[in-house]
Parts: C-alpha cells; sequence; structure tokens
C-alpha cells in the first residue's frame, strides 16, 4: 500500500511541480542572522496606583551574528505586553481555506487516486496512465540526455544536505548543532540545483524563531499581570476586612432607620472597592488575550511550517521535506506532530496509506522513498549489465518518478543513461509507427528492438502488424478481382478499405499502377475508337474488337455503337467469305457479284474494295455487261439497257443483277404484260 501511495504522491506533484516549479515557489529567506535560539525578555509591567508590584525587565541579550551572511537586526526592546506575535512568514505557508464554490484548492477538484493494476492515475476527472503521458515522456528524456551530477559543486551541495540532516538527526540535535544546520541553509541556498529551497526552509525556521521570541514576551507580560492581579486581590480583601472591622455597631440608628455613620462607611468603602475591581477585570483581560495570540501565533507558525514541508514532499524534494521535519521537531518540541493542513491533503495521506497524518508520516514516507530509489537504480544498472534494457528502463522510469531529486537519480552515468533513451526513442518510435499504420517500419523497429534488448516482448506487436498485413492483402485480392470484372463500385470500396487497415501497403502500390495503367488503356482505346468511327474504318474497330469490347463495357451508349460495327462487319466478312469460295470454284462473276452487293452496302471497307477489284478483271466481260446496262437504264434508254442486261445474263445466267434488270425493265417498256 505504502508503494500505492509512493506512486500516486510522485505523479500528482509531477504535474504540480510544472505549474509551481520549485525556483518559483521557494521563496528566497531575506539575507539574514538571527541567534538561533533568541533570549527571553520580559515586558515591562503596567504601573498601577495599588501597591507597586516587582518590575520585572530582562536586559536585552545581543544576537549572535553569522559570518556567511549581513547581519539583520533583531528588535532588542521589548513589545508591549498587549502587542500581538508578528505573524509568521514562510514560503509553504498558504491558507487551507475552500476554493470558491466549495471545491477543493489541492491539486484540482478531486485528490488523485491510483490503480497499481493498469497504472492508470485519475486526477481532476480525468484518467492518464503513469507510463504513456506527454509531461513524464518530455521530463524522462530532458533527464535522460543531462549530464551525470558528478561535479565539484554537486558534491559540495550533497555534502552539505547531508551534514545538516546529520546535525538534526535524533540523537545528535543539541542547540549548537541545530545553529550549525541553519548557517548551513544559508550555505546550500547558493548552489543553483537547490533552487533557493534551503532558502524557504531558513525563512520559515527564522519566522517561527521570532514567533517564539514573540510569544516570550507574551508570557513574560502574561507574569507581571499575574503579579498585579494578586496584588489586586489582596487589596480588595484588605478592604473588604476593614470595613468588617470599622461597621461593629448597631446597622440602625435610635429611631429606628438606617444609621447613617454606617451608610457613609459603606459609600466610602464602595468609593475604594470600585478601582480595584476594574482594574481587576481589565488585568483579566490582558491576560487571557495574551494567551489567546500566544497560542494563535504558534498554530499559524505551525501550519506555515507544515506546509512548506508537505510542499517540498509533493515536489519530491525528500531530503528538504527530512529537512524540515527536524527541524520543526527542534523548535516545537512539544510533540505536537499533528498536521493542521488542509482536508484533501491530509486524506491525501490518511485515506490512501492509512498512516496518521502527522509530521512522522512525513519523515518515515520521505526516508522509505529514499531507500526504494537506491534500490530502483541498483536494479537498473544490474538489468542494464544484463542487456536487458526493457525492464532496466522501467526500473529507471519508475525511480525517476519517485526520487528525480535525489543522488542516486542525479549522478547516474550519462552513458547508462543513453541507452535507455535509445531504447526509449526506438519504443516511441514503434508505437507511432503501430498508430500511423506504418507496419513496415513498425516490423523494422522490431526487428532492431529485440536484438538490442533481450527481454523486449514482441509477441503484441507482431501480432497488430501480422493482423493487419494479412486484412489488407485479403482487400486487395478482392480489389484485383473487382478490376478484371468490371466492378467499379467493388473496386473503390476494397481499395479503401485496404488503404484504411495499412497506408503504405507495397501491394497497394501496386495495385494502383496496374489499375491506373488499366484505366490509361481503357481512355486511349475509346478515343481510338471515337476516331476510327469518324473515319468509318469499321474494320480497324471489328479488327481490335476485343480491346473495344473491354473500353466500352462501362459505356452503355458506346457499347450499342460498337455492336452496330460488328453487326456490319460480320455481314462483309461472309460476303468476304462467299465470294471466296464461289472464286475457288472458278466462277469469277459469280465471287464479284457477291462482292459488289456487300460494296453496295459498306463502301468504305478497303479489304471489299480490293476483293471487289480484283474479280472485276478476272470477270470483265460480265462486268462489263452489267455496268453499260446500269449506265444506260440511268440515261433512260431502257431498250439498249435491256439488251446489255441479256447479254450478261448470257455470259453468267445465274446473275441476280442481270435477272434483276431484266425483270425491271421489261415491266417498264412492256407493262401491261404478265
Amino acid at each position: 500500500m505504502k508503494r500505492v501511495l509512493l506512486a500516486l504522491l510522485s505523479s500528482a506533484a509531477l504535474v504540480a511541480a510544472q505549474e509551481n516549479p520549485p525556483a518559483e515557489a521557494a521563496q528566497a529567506a531575506p539575507q539574514q542572522q538571527v541567534a538561533p535560539a533568541p533570549q527571553q525578555q520580559a515586558a515591562p509591567a503596567p504601573q498601577q496606583q495599588a501597591a507597586p508590584a516587582p518590575q520585572q525587565q530582562a536586559a536585552p541579550q545581543r544576537p549572535v551574528q553569522n559570518v556567511l551572511q549581513p547581519t539583520f537586526a533583531v528588535p532588542s526592546k521589548p513589545a508591549p505586553a498587549q502587542g500581538g506575535a508578528p505573524p509568521a512568514q514562510g514560503s509553504g505557508g498558504q491558507s487551507q481555506s475552500a476554493a470558491p464554490g466549495g471545491g477543493s484548492n489541492f491539486l484540482g477538484k478531486d485528490v488523485p487516486f491510483f490503480d497499481p493494476g493498469s497504472n492508470i492515475g485519475t486526477w481532476d476527472g480525468k484518467s492518464w496512465s503513469i507510463n504513456n503521458n506527454a509531461l513524464f515522456q518530455a521530463r524522462f528524456e530532458k533527464y535522460l540526455n543531462a549530464p551525470a551530477a558528478t561535479t565539484e559543486s554537486d558534491g559540495e551541495y550533497r555534502a552539505l544536505l547531508a551534514q545538516i540532516m546529520d546535525k538534526l538527526a535524533p540523537g545528535k540535535v543539541t542547540p549548537q548543532s541545530t545553529d550549525q544546520a541553519f548557517q548551513y541553509l544559508a550555505k546550500a541556498s547558493r548552489f543553483e540545483q537547490d533552487a533557493h529551497l534551503c532558502d524557504s526552509i531558513a525563512s520559515q525556521v527564522y519566522s517561527a524563531w521570532l514567533a517564539r521570541k514573540s510569544n516570550d514576551r507574551l508570557n513574560a507580560a502574561s507574569k507581571s499581570l499575574e503579579d498585579e492581579r494578586k496584588r489586586l486581590e489582596w487589596n480588595a480583601r484588605i478592604t473588604a476586612e476593614g470595613t468588617k472591622l470599622e461597621g461593629g455597631g448597631s446597622s440602625k440608628s435610635k429611631e429606628g432607620g438606617p444609621n447613617p455613620q454606617q451608610q457613609q462607611q459603606q459609600l466610602s468603602r464602595d468609593m475604594q472597592m470600585q478601582p480595584i475591581v476594574t482594574r481587576l477585570a481589565e488585568v483579566n483581560a490582558l491576560i487571557r488575550a495574551n494567551q489567546l495570540k500566544r497560542e494563535v501565533a504558534e498554530l499559524q507558525v505551525k501550519i506555515d511550517f507544515q506546509s512548506l514541508i508537505v510542499q517540498h514532499f509533493l515536489q519530491r524534494r525528500f531530503q528538504h521535506a527530512i529537512i524540515g521535519t527536524r527541524f520543526y521537531r527542534t523548535i516545537f518540541a512539544d510533540g505536537d506532530s499533528q498536521l493542521r493542513i488542509g482536508e484533501d491533503a491530509k486524506n491525501l495521506f490518511a485515506k490512501t496509506s492509512g498512516l496518521p497524518p502527522n509530521m512522522g508520516t512525513i519523515d518515515s514516507l520521505a526516508n522509505e522513498i529514499m531507500g526504494d530509489v537506491r534500490e530502483g537504480i541498483q536494479a537498473f544498472k544490474f538489468l542494464l549489465e544484463k542487456n536487458e534494457l526493457e525492464s532496466a528502463t522501467k526500473r529507471l522510469a519508475e525511480t525517476f518518478m519517485l526520487g528525480e531529486y535525489l543522488p542516486n537519480v542525479r549522478t547516474l552515468d550519462r552513458e547508462d543513461k543513453r541507452r535507455a533513451l535509445s531504447f526509449v526513442h526506438k519504443s516511441n518510435q514503434l508505437i507511432s509507427a503501430i498508430e500511423v499504420k506504418d507496419y513496415a517500419l513498425a516490423e523494422k523497429l522490431v526487428a532492431e528492438l529485440g536484438e538490442t534488448a533481450k527481454d523486449f516482448d514482441a509477441s503484441k506487436p507482431m501480432a497488430a502488424i501480422e493482423t493487419a498485413k494479412q486484412i489488407s492483402a485479403m482487400h486487395i485480392a478482392k480489389a484485383r478481382n473487382a478490376a478484371v470484372s468490371g466492378d467499379k463500385t467493388t473496386l473503390e470500396a476494397e481499395l479503401k478499405a485496404a488503404t484504411e487497415i495499412w497506408p503504405r501497403n507495397p501491394s497497394l502500390t501496386e495495385v494502383s499502377k496496374m489499375i491506373f495503367s488499366q484505366a490509361d488503356v481503357q481512355s486511349r482505346a475509346m478515343v481510338d475508337f471515337d476516331q476510327l468511327v469518324s473515319q468509318k474504318n469499321y474494320r480497324q474497330i471489328y479488327e481490335d474488337r476485343m480491346r473495344f469490347i473491354a473500353a466500352t463495357a462501362v459505356y452503355p451508349e458506346k457499347q450499342e455503337q460498337l455492336r452496330k460495327v460488328l453487326e456490319d462487319m460480320q455481314v462483309i466478312e461472309t460476303a468476304l467469305i462467299q465470294a471466296q469460295e464461289i472464286e475457288k470454284r472458278g466462277d469469277y462473276a459469280g465471287a464479284w457479284e457477291s462482292a459488289e452487293k456487300a460494296f453496295r452496302n459498306f463502301p468504305d471497307d478497303n479489304k471489299l474494295n480490293q476483293m471487289r477489284a480484283n474479280l472485276t478483271t478476272k470477270a470483265a466481260d460480265f462486268v462489263h455487261a452489267i455496268r453499260q446496262a446500269e449506265e444506260l437504264e440511268q440515261k433512260n434508254q431502257p431498250g439498249s439497257s435491256l439488251a446489255w442486261y441479256l447479254k450478261a445474263q448470257n455470259v453468267y445466267p445465274p446473275s441476280d443483277f442481270a435477272r434483276q434488270g431484266v425483270d425491271r425493265l421489261t415491266k417498264e417498256i412492256l407493262p401491261d404484260a404478265s
């Protein structure tokens, strides 16, 4: 449970230290020197009209001058008895009043809570991992890059802190050792690494001494007032007894009324008692007021001192927290060590650890953390020797989080820290690569981490990498099938899914190139198709029909145009084949007639024109007779035209052209012929 508290306190203090850095939070104590234990000097008792009381005035003591700092004059004249103690000022003394609206003002709105099972801390309504947050990573990497604190100045500073704690250690503390420890605070505060924290402790110690000195003056004044009270009470008794001795006669006159003499005596007695009673009431009120001032002043100084100690503890300045607790016990030797800070701060210690919230709790926790930090550094060095960088880095991060400012952490060798830093950088790069789905880089980093750290667990990252690769490959395979089948919707959906899973997949690049290439081929085919149609070069379209069929698959209007071209070309091809078969039988006139029929419907086909020209020379007589007959028919010379049709029919009796011409002209010449 204590380790849970240590992790919680250190985690919360990371943010508190950033918002209130030690160098800013620590108020530098004024350059001063006071007597470590100011001599008591009594305040003069007020002069009274009654019997004189003994006058008490202690000779003023000359404060001891510190040769390390300029002299700070301590007032040697006693303050009036009614004067209150000067308010104790301390860098850590803050009012513990509640924040506006009833909320807590201690490190946010809620007391931090830490779950050791998941390393998740909850604070101010937000949850965050102590091992993976920007604030911790930034401070940890800064530490890993910083040089080891092994300079002569660092050694002197650590030696001073050790001497201060030793001077104030239980069993060794004396007034002289307390004075020496106070002087060492001034020396330690001059070092840069101290951030004037020792100044803040010295300022608080000095304020406590001033308050105690003021209490001594109040005690002296109260003693004088007590003597005066006794004197007044004695005077009152004497006055009362004297009145009784003088009043022994009858209380009534001879006439039966009040005795005038006794009335006169009673009036005189009352006049003598009145100032005594009045002054006695004033003295009692002053004694009570001094008592309240003394109690309030001491309580305020304790609260300020405790606040400073808790602040150092939360800032993980555990050596300064221990120094503060030991100075506190030395100054306040009444055994009262209960914390009087805000309820939230006390709950942080009491509810989390189950320990009573007092100075002993802070002292023991600080010492335990320092011991735990020493063990953590030893474990880090051992794991580093075994080349187990993952465990070593985790142990160092935990140790740094607990004791960032402790000597064992600050003196760690820079080269050892750089090895941990290299592992941290690659680990963070691996996390980033998986987050952005760059699985090729992630796989490379896993291999490198496995080589540098024997204890690196590659199972989780490799599982994520392989799963992403397999799913991406499945989507790419579906995209290929969709591209082949011309399913544009499925193609786009599968490519999008594959891109979302693994944006930098090399196979995705290849498929994209192939698809883009296909798109270019399709676009070029459509351009060629339109150009050939405009040129009426249907023969070329027919010869590249497979290319144009694929290109027009997603264009319905082009598909219809291509279908018409292919049907016409099929007719031409049929006529060519028929002409070739007839030509093979030696029937050139019949072959020519077959080609001529197709030519008249499709005069732009080159292949058909070529065959027709070849057959024209082979069946010259028949072709000449048909052309003469058609020419004369167009000139409206039916007799001559009929003669040429008959001649052509005589050359090639099965001729459809000759038969149709004869029938047509016969009907024209002899319309009544049946």
